[in-house]
């Protein structure tokens, strides 16, 4: 569904739902609630919106509502949609996946490196919602095919970032982890390994996110917020490595690239991270063998050095606080076990 120009209307990129907000005008006549959005809401069909509403998507006044509501003057509607990619079917393949918990409500699993997470333009089948869905047939054979495109995404990381990822498995946990990763109340934190010794021990990163200006395929920082979405990432370091830190990153918005665009931002991208400028020399000695050592690192991580390593929630169903934990990807252990190696003759 897309909102029209009327409604406010917010997405976060790397978190696969956006909210709308309608606000009802003071001489509306009174209009069942579904009736109201689908005149509101561009490419909107009664069906879905009264699947929305009772899925406890939508909220009035901060209520969630039946579909024959009557709506009021001043009524304030707030709609969670789930940004889905358009998908009309998904392949089910058998994908190894590394699934660290799983019951009724929700997969937990480790992503590896490479790995797409959902069919897209050029990578129509491979990925990992290809593989949830043969899991979870596995489980159900009778699992009705067209249902699958909406299991899981809530949320993704890029393909080239490894790590930790929750996947609903009911409509009940889609409603109630979408609302978690939009209010913020998700937990997320990321390792990184990036260029540069990083001035401060911790600290907050705020600028505004969006396509470059001068080269639409990546994102750049906006601190003056003039263009862009807001977002903000915590950072701390764990470990300085002579001419690369290894730091702990906490998202506290979803944006796309949000890291790897902050870290750039401050002047310390990502190690090996080939669309911001990490997978040349940025800190370091012209010695022919310090280059000679920077490129087996390349070799042995090859890709942008940044790991999802904690995800904490409330659980769908049993509403407690719960946290899982990853091993950081072996090639990401490597390279810094090598830099380690390596920082004394740095220093």
């Amino acid at each position: 569904m897309l909102v029209n120009n009327n409604a406010a209307h917010e997405q976060h990129d790397e978190e696969l739902f956006e909210i709308k907000k309608l606000i009802v005008d003071p001489g509306q006549v009174a209009t069942r609630l579904d009736v109201f959005i689908v005149n509101h809401i561009i490419n909107a069909t009664r069906n879905k919106v009264q699947q929305s509403i009772n899925a406890g998507l939508v909220l009035v006044n901060g209520q969630v509502i039946k579909a024959n509501y009557k709506t009021r003057p001043n009524d304030q509607i707030i709609i969670y949609s789930d940004n889905q990619p358009n998908i009309n079917e998904i392949i089910p393949q058998h994908i190894p996946l590394n699934i660290l918990h799983e019951d009724d409500a929700i997969i937990i699993l480790n992503k590896p490196a490479g790995l797409v997470v959902h069919p897209g333009s050029g990578n129509l089948d491979g990925t990992l919602l290809n593989g949830i869905a043969y899991h979870l047939q596995l489980q159900n054979p009778n699992i009705n095919d067209t249902k699958l495109p909406r299991y899981g995404l809530v949320h993704r990381i890029d393909k080239n970032t490894s790590g930790i990822m929750v996947v609903a498995k009911t409509d009940e946990a889609i409603t109630h982890l979408s609302k978690q990763f939009f209010h913020h109340t998700i937990n997320r934190h990321y390792i990184a390994l990036v260029w540069g010794n990083v001035a401060e021990n911790e600290g907050t990163i705020t600028a505004h996110i969006g396509r470059s200006t001068s080269n639409r395929k990546v994102y750049a920082a906006f601190p003056d917020g003039e263009f862009g979405k807001h977002a903000i990432t915590h950072y701390k370091v764990l470990e300085r490595l002579g001419y690369v830190t290894v730091v702990q990153c906490i998202l506290q918005t979803g944006r796309t690239h949000q890291i790897r665009v902050h870290m750039k931002h401050i002047g310390h991208p990502l190690f090996n991270d080939a669309t911001y400028g990490g997978n040349k020399i940025v800190k370091g000695t012209v010695f022919s063998r310090y280059k000679q050592f920077v490129d087996n690192c390349f070799a042995l991580c090859q890709r942008q050095a940044l790991h999802a390593k904690f995800l904490g929630f409330v659980h769908p169903t049993s509403k407690q606080n719960i946290q899982f934990d990853s091993n950081l990807a072996t090639d990401m252990e490597l390279l810094i076990a090598k830099w380690r190696s390596y920082s004394p003759k740095a220093n």
